[in-house]
């Protein structure tokens, strides 16, 4: 039996990360007395993947779990990349996978005269000072672990700062001519503290503040203002902002900032046979090797979604990886595994021929039709039953049927019998071909003893094979996916992630033939194609013309063998 999906409440429970915060608001606590407040911060530049979800569960998850809540942010202070639609798409995905944060929404930008003013406070703390290295000469200048960084302008007289600081906000010089640098250290072990930018010059439109900015915050600074200011208890990051947190605290530190929160990291996700990095997945989408954002071969939650992946799958996939102290990579099967644990449980199973070829049932009766009513979800008996007419001839998989028997197959061959699923038993006789010597029919006689597929004789039938009558039916387009990497660590070490696409990631089938039911499916529809795997309808599918994804396959022992 599939293991039970948790709420989002339950998720993340039990982690070191739930420890902290419960002893932080425990008696003598940091925050004790305080209603935990999460953030989710993404940046606006692209569209989530499976593994923001996993950051989304964690962020919005462990908030629930304490009755706190969680801001959803736009982190806006890159504006180079960032449009109102990845915004919009952001918001779409969080409210999809089954998280709200109420009214609680922001973007970075909403703070840039606060940032502002809070970096004037550490230049005239002699904290911060205005720095004319290009950034080839600041990288020729950072040192190493035995040599500090050098840095001619950190004695720069704070009055000079301040001027030079509101020229740059006022557009009196070109990018790159100057920056603001956090006065730290410059022998620091760890480089983010090496006097560290903390403003750039950028003239860059933006898509909320427009022009008004021709500077902009490094994240470094810009983040740890953020939560302060929205109140945040605990800032949960993934791991490789672990060497920025001395930062973090020293901005919080150092300014007048009206709350103190702890910022708390966790590995981020990284799953087999895909590539998660934004700037990758861009150029998939840009240089046309996919078809979109929301591609099914995308590892993007519009891609997941379009797939057929549901939010329970993917929310009990996030809480059943855990949260960890280490980096590692899932086997991107474990993630099919939850869909199919899902989808087990609540797909409605019909039948579809991918690729038909007729079956005559030689003794039927011309003319004749009957009915049968078979189970929607034998899981779910509340979902009740449907009709399907059965008639003379029907459509059957092409691989159901060979000439000679071979060991270990089941199906139709002359003289074998096999159940047509929730019909009769039949008994092979023969094919037909053209004069190409492909077969075109396959013939066989029917026991009207066995309707309903019984067998009151007792006699063995190992094979079943599924069905749609020749009658009755409606033509579909199928799309078959498959990973869209054929190396399971595409862009690990010098790799060139695009010499890995699998040519048959997309495999398109067209003229299948589908139960009638099938021509009232829509997006959230959720199917198991007998014998064939889990299906979805595809956002672009009519009644005039079917398309389905295949979500996930299933497994088939013969073919394995």
């Amino acid at each position: 039996m599939a293991e039970e999906t948790k709420s989002p409440a339950e998720l993340s429970a039990g982690n070191f990360i739930t420890e902290f915060i419960k002893e932080d608001t425990a008696e003598g606590g940091r925050y004790e007395g305080k209603t935990v407040h999460t953030r989710f911060p993404p940046e606006p530049n692209g569209y989530l993947h499976i593994g923001h979800a996993k950051a989304v569960c964690v962020d919005f998850g462990i908030a629930e779990k304490f009755g706190g809540m969680c801001n959803l942010r736009m982190d806006d202070t890159n504006p180079t990349k960032e449009d109102v639609e990845y915004v919009d798409a952001i918001k779409e995905d969080i409210k999809w996978l089954g998280f709200t944060w109420d009214d609680r929404f922001y973007f970075a930008s909403e703070y840039f005269d606060k940032m502002y003013g809070y970096a004037v406070e550490l230049i005239k703390k002699g904290l911060a000072y205005v720095c004319e290295l290009t950034p080839e000469q600041m990288k020729a200048n950072r040192g190493d672990l035995s040599k500090p960084a050098v840095s001619p302008y950190r004695d720069r007289p704070v009055e000079e700062s301040l001027d030079l600081f509101e020229r740059m906000k006022n557009g009196e010089f070109e990018d790159g001519k100057m920056t603001l640098r956090a006065r730290i250290d410059l022998a620091s072990g760890n480089f983010n503290m090496r006097d560290p930018v903390i403003y750039r010059i950028n003239r860059i439109h933006h898509h909320r503040t427009g022009d008004k900015w021709c500077i902009y915050p490094m994240y470094d600074f810009a983040h740890p203002i953020e939560d302060a200011l929205e109140g945040i208890t605990h800032s949960l990051c993934t791991l490789e902002f672990e060497d920025h947190r001395p930062l973090y605290d020293w901005v919080i530190n150092n300014t007048s900032v009206p709350c103190v929160p702890r910022q708390i990291e966790f590995a981020r996700l990284g799953i087999t046979n895909t590539v998660m990095s934004k700037r990758k997945l861009r150029l998939l989408v840009e240089d046309g090797h996919v078809n979109g954002w929301d591609d099914p071969r995308m590892p993007t939650l519009c891609g997941l979604r379009r797939r057929g992946y549901t939010p329970a799958s993917i929310r009990n996939f996030c809480e059943r990886i855990g949260v960890a102290k280490t980096n590692s990579v899932v086997d991107y099967a474990f993630l099919e595994h939850c869909l199919r644990e899902d989808l087990n449980l609540n797909a409605q199973r019909v039948m579809v021929v991918l690729d038909p070829v007729k079956l005559v049932i030689t003794n039927y009766p011309e003319g004749q039709t009957e009915s049968f009513e078979i189970e929607n979800n034998p899981n779910k008996p509340e979902d009740g039953k449907r009709t399907i007419s059965f008639s003379r001839e029907c459509f059957i998989e092409r691989s159901d049927f060979i000439e000679e028997k071979i060991k270990g197959y089941n199906r139709l061959y002359p003289g074998n019998e096999v159940r047509l699923k929730s019909a009769y038993i039949v008994k092979c006789t023969g094919c037909k071909k053209d004069d190409d010597g492909n077969i075109i029919e396959v013939y066989a006689e029917y026991d009207p003893l066995t309707r309903g597929g019984d067998t009151p004789d007792g006699r063995k039938v190992r094979g079943t094979i599924h069905w749609v009558d020749a009658e009755s039916y409606v033509d579909a387009e199928v799309r078959l996916y498959d990973n869209l990497f054929t190396d399971p660590e595409p862009d690990v070490g010098d790799k060139n992630f695009l010499d890995f696409i699998n040519p048959s990631s997309l495999v398109t089938l067209t003229g299948c033939k589908a139960e009638p039911s099938l021509a009232a499916a829509n997006e959230a529809s959720r199917y198991q194609f007998m014998r064939l795997g889990y299906f979805c309808a595809d956002k672009d599918s009519t009644p005039e013309h079917l398309i389905f994804n295949r979500s996930v396959s299933l497994k088939d022992s013969f073919n394995k063998k």
